[in-house]
């Protein structure tokens, strides 16, 4: 009898609680730790390391911008990224069921998933327009290449000349009296400007003038909701297996359009300006700001996507190995992306006599303007262009799926009974039928100035907010309960990095929740490794303070507070007589 209450005790059995697993058999986890890595990927790796760290960096200073960028990533994106992989694993919740670990702080669950729901009703309009170029870059002769279409104004003067079309290739040299007016006319509109603003968008005059609805755009949003509920349908089962494809092949796409960048004449010259440093700019308390919000934007910080995503891990998953990963992987895909971004528009700038300034842009303004328009350049241009946004569907639906899925699994867990489990493909049909509801007025005349506004609020501050509220919850609030005191040499990090805010007691903590009975469904924390505080520190907790030796891979019990030390149960009649 002995022996069966040491072992139950070593395995963290708490009395009369049901026996865990490694696997959540009532949640389902990823087929394999592949799958989280890749949708992970997807999800940190979207349209804004595309459009909007390459201008970033060369307004910033250019390569001065990544030492702030770098030193952010680590003090605070890995970091916070850890934090929040930790926490999801912790509790194998969404982004409102892990508050059960301090039910005051819930409102931050609720936080999260109105940014989600913010960034996902406008981000799948992005996706729609994408796709909308997609199709449209199916043609002989891209649309946006001549002046020469019926909604085109007299303002309107391309790089190419109509009249030298011949099977859709380019003109050998550029007419003079078109370089001069491309260099000094402030008249000049590209016909590629005029097909996003009268064509596509048929821009109103006014945020407040929404005028019609775009039918095409209307089609393609519909499209896109219906490819993101389709890859949904079956949660992370599906979703798992589609990311093998969307995570990866924007890869392939990027290193195709850089090898083909480099090799165009001018495309030295673009990727200098993007990368010669400009020492002064990192003095700016401005340069600081915009690498801070490129990491929180880029990393999906608060979003909870990231605490969503890890709770469908396995329990003794090691999510720092894979924080650490996925952080690199998607800063080191933003640097890589700004050198196709500018090896293609150095070639612009080269074939119009201009700045690279002057055909530098960033967001909506780069993804449908300045790069389609430099497409127009190339041989088949129209490959090309079907390359570019197919990667741009590809990088946004990475992100789609996983703000669609963070909204769903918060709902189904926080009902939490078996008909909602049962029922989850439903959820899924209503929050995708009610995205697309209200993405509808985005798809008016006015829409693209309702999704500028969203973009730059939903967003952007309110991530630090959110991000700020979390660490002090689980470091101050949650990590008094467990009587955690920081070490006293913590105060000598502060100069360098809010790390005492940014570290998660979660990893040195023992291995258990509140001792309410309906928090017993939350599993232990993994043993996870010191973070950057406590290397710096070089000050660790004193012994017999830390977490109690792991428990085998066939379990995953937690301790309920006292149970470490409370003597085993009496022995009943049976196990007396089976003993």
């Amino acid at each position: 009898m002995v022996g069966k209450g040491a072992k139950g005790m070593l395995n963290g059995a708490v009395p009369s609680e049901a026996t865990k697993r490694d696997q959540n058999l009532k949640r389902g986890n990823w087929g394999n730790q592949i799958e989280f890595v890749l949708t992970s990927v997807g999800y940190a790796v979207g349209l804004g390391n595309v459009w909007r760290f390459p201008y970033l960096c060369y307004r910033n200073g250019g390569g001065a911008f990544m030492f702030p960028y770098f030193i952010m990533l680590i003090f605070c994106g890995i970091p916070l990224f850890f934090m929040e992989l930790s926490f999801g694993q912790f509790a194998s919740q969404g982004c409102l069921g892990v508050w059960r670990i301090s039910p005051m702080f819930k409102g931050v669950g609720y936080g999260m998933m109105v940014v989600s729901t913010y960034i996902g009703i406008y981000y799948n309009v992005v996706i729609c327009i994408a796709f909308y170029y997609f199709f449209s870059s199916m043609t002989h002769v891209l649309p946006w290449a001549y002046c020469n279409n019926p909604w085109n104004t007299r303002d309107c003067a391309g790089v190419l000349d109509a009249s030298n079309l011949t099977n859709g290739s380019r003109p050998a040299t550029l007419p003079s009296n078109l370089s001069h007016l491309l260099n000094h006319s402030l008249q000049r509109t590209s016909p590629s400007e005029e097909y996003w603003r009268l064509y596509v968008l048929k821009l109103s005059d006014d945020i407040g003038n929404f005028g019609e609805v775009r039918l095409p755009l209307l089609g393609c949003l519909g499209v896109s909701w219906v490819v993101v509920f389709l890859c949904l349908i079956r949660g992370v089962k599906s979703s798992g297996k589609v990311v093998y494809f969307t995570a990866t092949f924007p890869y392939v796409v990027l290193t195709i359009l850089f090898v083909r960048g480099v090799t165009l004449e001018g495309a030295f010259t673009g990727i200098m300006y993007y990368l010669t440093p400009q020492w002064d700019k990192i003095l700016e308390a401005k340069v600081w700001g915009d690498a801070a919000s490129q990491i929180f934007y880029s990393l999906g910080c608060a979003w909870g996507g990231l605490i969503t995503m890890a709770s469908y891990n396995k329990f003794h998953n090691n999510c720092y190995r894979d924080s650490v990963i996925i952080s690199i992987t998607n800063c080191a895909t933003s640097v890589y992306a700004g050198f196709v971004i500018f090896s293609i528009l150095g070639f612009m700038a080269s074939h119009l006599g201009v700045d690279v300034s002057r055909v530098a842009d960033h967001g909506p303004g780069l993804a449908f303007v300045a790069y389609p328009e430099a497409l127009t350049l190339l041989p088949i241009s129209p490959l090309w262009s079907l390359l570019f946004f197919f990667m741009l569907i590809l990088l946004g639906l990475g992100t789609q799926f996983c703000l669609l899925e963070t909204l769903v699994t918060a709902i189904v867990d926080e009902v939490g009974n078996e008909w909602i489990l049962q029922k989850k493909t439903y959820v899924t049909l209503g929050v995708a039928v009610a995205g697309f509801l209200l993405g509808i007025p985005l798809t008016s005349q006015a829409g693209i100035y309702w999704l500028l506004l969203m973009d730059n609020y939903a967003a952007s501050f309110s991530l630090v907010v959110i991000s700020c509220i979390m660490c002090v919850a689980i470091m101050y609030i949650y990590g008094e309960h467990l009587s955690l005191r920081p070490p006293v040499t913590w105060p000598l990090a502060r100069p360098l990095c809010p790390v005492d805010l940014l570290t998660p007691p979660l990893s040195r903590a023992p291995e258990l929740l509140p001792g309410h009975p309906d928090d017993a469904g939350l599993p232990t924390a993994p043993l996870l490794s010191d973070l950057l505080a406590l290397r710096l520190s070089r000050h660790h907790l004193p012994p017999g303070s830390g977490p109690p030796p792991p428990p085998p891979e066939s379990s995953s019990l937690r301790v309920a507070p006292g149970a470490e030390c409370a003597p085993p149960p009496a022995p009943t009649a049976r196990e007396s007589a089976e003993a």
